[in-house]
């Protein structure tokens, strides 16, 4: 898939996605909660995470049938629900203590610290219910397709994945970390949701975690997890907030440990397209066509080579 088919391909998922989080997240919540909760998730951010749903997805052949497209839209909404919540609950000031997100104000700038976190509470539950749409909502979407759905979001949002991997980040400001710890730690806070995102997606087509596709695909989540945060990092220390849309520098500035910090920006830079390849040569061998792996290849080098 060449950047201008991906761009096109995007727009069109993008457009689904958010019209459908826009129709999930509610403007009737009360005392203004709602209004929160948009302000946290709509019109904003990459979505990348609801990219690779729908790439695995397609990828697998899950958007053949109406449940395997209704599935995929909503793990796509849910996953992304999850990152908005993550993201204003570590921005408070007792966590990173960020005012820019997204290139516009904070949640907890905007509407105080008691209404982000009720926000993210909220938003959190929200990706839970629309993974379990009541009857007749979903298209077919079988119950225990849901239930794997949801399995594969928790894991990776709780202890063992998001929530662990910032637990690890504020205990280790300061601290010389060495690289086996490093990547544990963003293995778990931002990887995991990653992988996860691929692996909701080819859940939708049913795909059993024993097929050798599976654990390719897996595989490709887990590496292309790894290399988003460190060219994260790359751009954090290179560019600055105008461009990212968040405050520039700030984990230097807060002596967190980066990649940067312990490999360099060259060294960096090198691992990050060392892990493109390893995630290339996963999709080589899932035994799907380049065809249907085209958009999941192609979002490996934006990830890895993107400026913002």
């Amino acid at each position: 898939m060449s950047p201008e088919q991906l761009q096109g391909w995007s727009a069109q998922v993008l457009t689904r996605v958010e019209s459908a989080l826009d129709e999930w997240v509610p403007r009737s919540a009360p005392a203004g909660l709602g209004d929160a909760m948009r302000y946290g998730v709509l019109d904003g951010g990459k979505r990348l995470r609801a990219l690779l749903v729908e790439a695995a997805a397609q990828a697998v052949g899950a958007l053949e049938t109406a449940a395997g497209r209704e599935a995929a839209l909503r793990a796509a909404c849910a996953v992304e629900l999850i990152h908005a919540y993550s993201l204003v609950h570590d921005d408070m000031p007792c966590m990173d203590n960020d005012v820019l997100r997204r290139g516009k104000p904070t949640v907890h700038v905007a509407f105080g610290e008691a209404q982000a976190m009720l926000a993210g509470d909220a938003m959190q539950a929200l990706a839970f219910e629309v993974l379990t749409p009541d009857v007749g909502e979903g298209a077919g979407v079988p119950p225990a397709m849901q239930a794997r759905l949801v399995r594969l979001l928790a894991r990776a949002s709780g202890q063992s994945g998001m929530a662990g991997g910032q637990a690890i980040d504020l205990a280790s400001v300061g601290q010389a970390l060495d690289e086996a710890t490093l990547r544990d730690m963003h293995r778990r806070k931002t990887g995991a949701l990653l992988r996860a995102s691929v692996q909701m997606g080819a859940a939708c087509a049913e795909l059993g975690s024993d097929a050798p596709c599976w654990q390719a695909l897996t595989d490709y989540g887990h590496t292309m997890g790894l290399a988003f945060q460190i060219v994260d990092d790359v751009l954090d220390a290179t560019q600055p907030s105008g461009t990212l849309g968040k405050t520039a520098g700030k984990d230097a500035d807060a002596n967190k440990p980066t990649y940067v910090s312990l490999l360099g920006l060259d060294g960096a830079r090198r691992e990050a397209d060392e892990l493109l390849a390893q995630a290339l040569a996963a999709l080589s061998r899932s035994g799907l066509s380049a065809d249907a792996t085209g958009a999941l290849a192609a979002l490996a080098h934006r990830i890895v080579h993107r400026d913002h």
